[in-house]
């Protein structure tokens, strides 16, 4: 499971287009200000593993929505580091 190694991975087009706008948007905003700093350091690792900027852009994107996924499921707050 995390021996995979694919060469053409491309983000899906399927779904809201604005919302996956939104996301990076969020993302990059994030990132640029590092107020969100699990978010920064998930970044960093992501660059550190050699992925460019936009694919570790959609991967901190996927990452957000998993959290704000768990936050409305759990009915709980976020806590930034």
């Amino acid at each position: 499971s995390g021996k995979f190694t694919a060469t053409r991975n491309r983000i899906t087009k399927r779904g809201s287009r604005q919302l996956r706008y939104a996301l990076v948007m969020a993302v990059q905003c994030g990132l640029i200000r590092s107020r969100n700093m699990r978010l920064k350091a998930f970044y960093d690792r992501k660059r550190a593993e050699g992925k460019p900027h936009k694919v570790a852009l959609i991967a901190c994107a996927n990452k957000l929505i998993h959290w704000l996924y768990a936050i409305l499921k759990n009915k709980k707050g976020f806590r930034p580091i």
